[in-house]
C-alpha cells in the first residue's frame, strides 16, 4: 500500500477531556494510530461541544470532526478514516457516525472504524488482559469504574463483568458512573467481603473529570464508609500497550 499523504488522511475521534493530566491516554492512542499508517495525515477531533468550548476559552482549539473534515475537504483530500477511540457504540458514537456520513459526498471514500468493545470477541479479549493485568490477591477487590450512557451499548459492561466471572475471577466488578451497574451495585456485591482492599480503577481511555470527581470522591467515600480500605488509580486505559494494540487492530480493519 502506498497512499499520497497530501490525499488520504485519518481523523483520531475522541470525547475528549479537560484535564491535562489526563490529555497523554489520548495522544498515546493517537501515536500508536499514526505509527500503523505510514504516509498517512492525521488530525484529532474532540465529538464532546463542552470540552471543546472550554479548551477554546484556554487558548486551545480542537476541531468537532465535521470541522476537521471540512478542513481535509478544503486541502484537497479525497479519502478520509474517522476511527474513534469511544469504548461503545453509544450516543456518542452514533452521532459521529451519522455525521461522517453526512459529509461522504464530500470525498472520494469515507470509511469508519469501529469502538473498542464492539463484538463479543472484543469483550472476552479485553476481560483476558484485565485477569493479566490485575492479578489475584486474597484480601483485594478491583473494580473497574466506567461512564456509562443510556444508550442500549451499555450492555457491553455488564457483558464485560459476565466475562470475568466465566474466566473465574470473583475480585474483579465492572462500574458506571451513569449507566449500570451503578455504585449501589457493586457495593452490594462487595459487601459480604468486607473489609476489603479495594483498587478503583478508570475504564475510560482518559483519567477526566470522571476520575478525580466521582471515582476519587462519591465512589471512594461510598466504599470506605461501608468498611472497605480504598484507593484509587489514575492510569488512563490509553496509557496501556494493550489498549493501544486492540485500538490499532481497529485501525488496521479499515487499512
Amino acid at each position: 500500500m502506498n497512499p499520497d499523504e497530501k490525499k488520504q488522511a485519518v481523523i483520531v475521534t475522541s470525547f475528549g477531556t479537560t484535564v491535562e493530566q489526563a490529555r497523554g491516554s489520548i495522544t498515546a492512542v493517537e501515536e500508536t494510530l499514526a505509527a500503523c499508517a505510514p504516509g498517512y495525515t492525521f488530525l484529532r477531533a474532540f465529538t464532546s461541544p463542552t470540552i471543546r468550548r472550554i479548551l477554546a476559552g484556554r487558548g486551545e482549539r480542537v476541531p468537532s470532526l465535521p470541522e476537521a473534515m471540512d478542513q481535509l475537504h478544503g486541502q484537497g483530500f479525497t479519502h478520509v478514516i474517522v476511527q474513534p477511540t469511544h469504548l461503545l457504540y453509544g450516543y456518542e458514537y452514533d452521532n459521529l457516525h451519522a455525521q461522517a456520513l453526512s459529509l461522504t459526498a464530500r470525498f472520494a471514500s469515507v470509511k469508519i472504524g469501529r469502538p473498542l468493545l464492539s463484538d463479543n470477541q472484543a469483550i472476552q479479549q479485553f476481560a483476558g488482559r484485565l485477569c493479566q493485568t490485575h492479578p489475584n490477591k486474597k484480601g483485594h477487590a478491583a473494580v473497574f469504574l466506567g461512564h456509562g450512557t443510556a444508550h442500549f451499548a451499555n450492555a457491553a459492561y455488564p457483558a464485560l463483568q459476565t466475562a470475568l466471572r466465566l474466566l473465574g475471577r470473583d475480585d474483579l466488578y465492572i462500574g458506571t458512573v451513569e449507566g449500570w451497574p451503578g455504585l449501589s451495585d457493586v457495593a452490594r456485591e462487595l459487601a459480604p467481603y468486607r473489609p476489603l482492599k479495594v483498587d478503583l480503577v478508570p475504564l475510560m481511555l482518559a483519567a477526566g473529570e470522571h476520575a478525580k470527581k466521582d471515582m476519587a470522591v462519591s465512589w471512594k467515600n461510598s466504599l470506605e464508609q461501608a468498611g472497605h480500605t480504598v484507593s484509587c488509580s489514575f492510569q488512563g486505559l490509553g496509557e496501556l500497550p494493550w489498549v493501544q494494540q486492540m485500538y490499532r487492530e481497529r485501525l488496521l480493519e479499515v487499512l
